[in-house]
């Protein structure tokens, strides 16, 4: 009876999430360019999509600069993580800790501004950035990213110990052996994570991109963003249409995935085996007689 309460709580607070997303899809196929009238079902926002320059070359600076400034956070956020797991203390070690965690609790808009200055600075004194692009916003989301590679990576190792590392190390394997053999599979889902993370996070950023981007370096959150100031159109329900699909049909497909796997595993442990033939069985001819 407590139960019904709880769930009903549960699926209104659902519903108000995800209501809009399923209004926004509806919407997307409205034959009127106003989004709050329906005037018939139509495609022709999708196909108004498939020829909008703007919106595609914007959408592909924005997955090159997820990519690399991913790349980037994760080598960086890795060593940083490792770092705070298995050096212990070391002098300055908070300050290190506090550098390196800092963008996890600033505001984005103090980010962005400091990493203008210091792009402006640097063009001032070693002349370079020549001018801010696409390459100042992925150093900038690398910086980002950083923090939360390091934290997904130090909360791993910290999890699994030091006990797989110690033993293969008493049976006299290298450094850098242990380190390829058995640190970094240990560290393999946080990696994936860490480097997903940092994608998404650098793939949603507005304000950081607002303030390190130049002339002709427009990401695709900063292109809807100037778009919605003169109101929502059907042709952004239907890119945002899109990238909920994607994301739907990605998720849908890791979790197949892993549920095959699970399956497979435990079909394989629940499997009868074969019974170990009795010492009697085990007798030869000679021996019974």
């Amino acid at each position: 009876m407590t139960t019904r309460p709880v769930l009903a709580w549960l699926i209104a607070c659902y519903a108000f999430l995800y209501a809009p997303i399923a209004f926004l899809i509806a919407f997307s196929f409205n034959d009127s360019r106003l989004v709050t009238e329906w005037a018939g079902f139509s495609v022709r926002w999708y196909m108004a999509l498939a020829h909008d320059d703007n919106l595609i070359d914007a959408a592909l600076l924005s997955l090159r600069i997820a990519t690399v400034s991913a790349t980037i956070a994760l080598a960086i956020g890795t060593v940083a993580g490792y770092v705070l797991a298995r050096f212990g203390a070391f002098r300055m070690r908070g300050l290190f800790q506090a550098s390196v965690l800092a963008p996890l609790v600033l505001p984005e808009v103090i980010i962005g501004l400091s990493l203008l200055l210091l792009f402006v600075t640097l063009a001032q004194t070693i002349g370079w950035p020549v001018r801010r692009g696409a390459l100042t916003v992925t150093f900038a989301h690398a910086s980002v990213s950083v923090a939360y590679v390091a934290v997904v990576v130090h909360a791993r190792l910290t999890d699994t110990g030091t006990a797989l590392e110690d033993a293969a190390a008493d049976l006299y394997a290298a450094p850098w052996k242990v380190f390829a053999l058995i640190t970094v599979p240990l560290m393999a889902p946080a990696l994936i994570s860490g480097w997903l993370l940092s994608f998404t996070l650098s793939l949603d950023d507005v304000v950081v991109a607002s303030f390190t981007s130049g002339p002709g370096a427009s990401t695709l959150p900063m292109v809807v963003f100037s778009s919605m100031r003169i109101g929502p159109t059907p042709e952004l329900y239907a890119l945002a249409s899109v990238i909920v699909v994607m994301v739907a049909g990605i998720l849908t497909g890791v979790n197949h995935t892993s549920l095959m796997k699970r399956e497979r595993r435990v079909s394989m442990t629940s499997a009868p085996r074969c019974p170990l033939p009795s010492a009697s069985q085990n007798q030869s001819p000679r021996s019974v007689r």
